[in-house]
């Protein structure tokens, strides 16, 4: 195991001395002209890259300078105010990005275009194997992206660019940032660092590490809801803290890279170790490790049909140990396994882009332990596609079709004889969209996917602690299908900017986890506990819902802009078994903003509904509205360095996560102050 604690003071030291002295060496002069700010150009879901502001699909692009400001939490819990997504909220340690009320298996969580290789979406208490400290830019697709990155993204899909593998040789020899920040809801720290240097004309090394660690956060009330108190007739105590919300965090990654006009290709290394407590269990902690390595490249061609072929690949291996209380290693998962993917990208011949491609990956789980509900497996999966866009500028069309084969094998808890399932899935989308008006892109996409069963959905078979039931998979699990009819609406009006997408999905053979009225009993030391047992089974589904964004600069005079934000965004998702389980209310966001060359402010308002449409075993939650304060302060005429500030949930409102299977014993934090500096070079 790696040890990462000499590297903490060692970046606290190069970070604070370099916002030091860059502070020392501010001085007075005139401040440039605002740099006019293009559109974003996403990868994720095109390979051919297209603009935000031309996309038929939902997108959000985090970017470097968001990140670098951003707070010291996991990826579910950063995301998780972006419309259309939430976090599953299990905890800071183990928080996993759920869009349009979808998580686990249906959401793939990415690292430059190519899976995680962890046991993330097997249990909502594991945590994802990335970090947003990692990361340079992450790109999130809401809705089906089954096309180019397979069935396990008949969800959404978020891509954690991380750019440990450089593809392009840095500005002035060397490029990359440094940060620090500290909170006062858990008394919790970070520490980054990254670099890309240039070794001569063509080859770029490339460092990062980030190290976090915090205490069991403070929370508004009683660790118990109110509402789960009157159910069951129990006390609600005021603790001050949530027991076993504390984690910890090493990580650190090394990467070289080949850069040339004919393409770039490299290797690149990556260790990552953490520890953090389940709420959900006393005395019960986690620690997680894996290791990683990638190889990732492009060959561009000056002739031909196709203008570059890019290839990428990642093997990892992977542990997560659940501790007791008394030290002792319980349940053991591994996953360890590979991804490979490789892209021909087209040349642009008159509005005309493609891509055609073809994936494949394969990934051993074990689970050994009393808590191992589900027995080791392993997963083959090999897939083809080809996607293609004529844009016409006024005008124009979106079209894909890809075919997977995956290959699911285990002996099945109680049992001595293999099973294996094989699943042939086919997934097609078609679009098209217009541009009536300067500003305005309309568009229309309609998109069938399909997806095969997980492991857990197939071969569980135990007690599952996270979530306190039961769970029974079932062998005869068909593929699930979902048609998806989406509209689009970008807006750019200059000082008036907005976003709309409305969609509807209709799921034939949706796999549901439901309540079977029956329950285990566990002898715990003489201790009679009691578990209800929940079934996977199939049911139809129709999942409806919206979001919009709109922003409005009411004052502008030079660098200096006043803008009014809103966001909102709703699903409603029903089943032939009733209410769909853990479905995020209705939530509105509004924010103003300050924004100027050296100063930013924003305060946000943001107030998430009752949700009262709940499956059987649930209990309704209760609304909430949470105020926000930000401010960031760039001393530099250059503006590398920035300090920041943010007040969160400064009323210390009581909130809970309906989508989270804690919501009733774990609140969301309470009152935080955050303060932090980030220099980037």
């Amino acid at each position: 195991m790696t040890d990462l604690r000499l590297a903490r003071p060692l970046l606290l030291a190069a970070v604070s001395w370099t916002a030091l002295a860059g502070a020392a060496a501010a001085q007075s002069s005139p401040r440039s002209e605002p740099v006019t700010e293009l559109d974003e150009i996403i990868v994720t879901g095109a390979p051919f890259g297209i603009s935000q502001n031309a996309s038929v699909i939902a997108t959000t692009v985090v970017d470097e300078e968001a990140l670098a400001v951003a707070p010291a939490s996991t990826l579910g819990d950063l995301l998780a105010s972006t419309p259309g997504l939430r976090s599953t909220a299990f905890a800071p340690g183990a928080s996993r990005p759920l869009i349009r009320g979808l998580t686990g298996p249906r959401v793939q969580v990415l690292t430059n275009g190519i899976g995680l290789i962890d046991a993330s979406s097997v249990s909502p208490d594991h945590q994802v194997a990335t970090d947003p400290a990692e990361a340079n830019r992450i790109e999130i697709v809401r809705g089906p992206s089954t096309l180019i990155y397979g069935g396990s993204a008949i969800g959404g899909v978020v891509n954690v660019l991380d750019g440990r593998i450089p593809d392009a040789m840095p500005e002035d020899g060397v490029d990359g940032r440094l940060t620090a920040q500290t909170s006062t809801v858990d008394n919790g720290y970070s520490l980054g660092a990254r670099f890309d240097v240039a070794i001569g004309d063509s080859l770029v090394l490339h460092y990062d590490a980030v190290t976090k660690d915090a205490n069991d956060y403070d929370i508004p009330s009683s660790p118990i809801s109110q509402r789960l108190a009157d159910a069951e007739g129990i006390a609600r105590d005021e603790t001050g803290t949530l027991p076993g919300s504390y984690s910890a965090l090493d990580a650190w990654g090394i990467g070289a890279s080949w850069v040339g006009e004919a393409g770039f290709g490299g290797l690149s290394y990556k260790e990552t170790e953490s520890t953090y407590g389940v709420v959900a269990e006393e005395g019960v902690f986690i620690e997680l490790e894996q290791q990683r390595f990638d190889a990732r490249g492009e060959v561009r061609f000056d002739t031909g049909p196709f203008r570059a072929v890019r290839g990428a690949f990642g093997q990892a291996d992977y542990t997560h140990t659940e501790f007791e209380d008394v030290g002792e290693p319980g349940t053991v998962f591994e996953s360890d396994g590979w991804e490979a993917r490789a892209d021909l990208i087209q040349r642009d011949r008159n509005g005309w882009n493609g891509a055609i491609g073809a994936q494949t990956l394969s990934r051993s789980l074990s689970a050994i332990g009393d808590e191992a509900y589900i027995p080791g497996s392993d997963i083959d999966e090999a897939g083809v596609y080809a996607v293609q866009r004529w844009d016409r500028d006024g005008y124009g069309f979106e079209g894909g079709l890809r075919y997977d084969r995956r290959t699911l094998s285990a002996t099945p808890i109680g049992t001595r004889d293999e099973v294996e399932r094989e699943y042939d899935n086919w997934s097609a989308s078609g679009a098209v969209f217009l541009r009536p008006a300067d500003g305005l892109f309309l568009g229309v996409s309609l998109a069938r996917n399909e997806r095969a069963p997980s492991e857990t959905e197939l071969f569980a078979d135990g007690v599952h602690v996270a979530t306190g039931v039961y769970e029974v998979g079932d062998l005869t699990l068909d593929s699930e299908s979902v048609t998806t009819l989406e509209g689009t609406l970008h807006y750019d009006g200059g000082r008036l900017r907005g976003d709309l997408h409305v969609y509807a999905s209709t799921y034939d053979g949706f796999i549901d986890l439901r309540d079977t009225g029956a329950t285990f009993l566990v002898d715990e030391d003489g201790e009679i506990e009691e578990f209800p047992i929940f079934a996977y089974q199939q049911t139809d589904a129709d999942f409806r819902g919206f979001e919009a964004e709109l922003a409005y600069d009411v004052w502008a005079e030079g660098s200096r802009v006043v803008t009014l934000e809103g966001a909102v965004d709703y699903v409603d998702a029903d089943t032939d078994l009733g209410p769909a389980a853990r479905i995020p209310p209705l939530s509105v966001t509004g924010r103003v903003r300050y924004g100027s060359g050296p100063i930013d402010l924003s305060l946000e308002v943001r107030h998430v509904a009752e949700q009262d449409e709940v499956a059987d075993f649930e209990l309704p939650t209760d609304s909430y509205t949470m105020v926000n304060l930000f401010g960031a302060w760039r001393p530099l005429a250059d503006k590398n360095v920035t300090f920041f500030a943010e007040g969160r949930n400064l009323t210390d409102e009581e909130a809970r996560e309906h989508v989270s299977f804690l919501k009733d014993i774990a609140p969301m934090p309470g009152r935080n102050l955050r303060v932090g500096v980030a220099y980037r070079f």
